[in-house]
């Protein structure tokens, strides 16, 4: 991806705020569960099975930052 492109993605609607979603009071999905599995188990946290897609992305992102993974990345699960 060039330089235009990268920026022109990262100033356009491709990465929208969980609250914005417009499936996010669905329930998580299975790979947002598994990978939350893993992060709760690592921070040490307890893990709520039923947080809706939005709610579980939220919860990863705070996770990502206590453990360290996914820092490179600024996507929304």
């Amino acid at each position: 991806m060039d330089k235009r492109t990268q920026d022109d993605a990262q100033n356009s609607n491709m990465v929208k705020d969980p609250k914005d979603w417009t499936t996010g009071d669905e329930p998580m999905t299975g790979a947002q569960k598994s990978y939350l599995k893993t992060l709760s188990e690592e921070a040490g946290e307890p893990m709520d099975e039923n947080l809706t897609k939005a709610q579980a992305s939220e919860r990863i992102d705070e996770l990502q930052q206590r453990t360290g993974r996914g820092a490179e990345s600024g996507t929304k699960h």
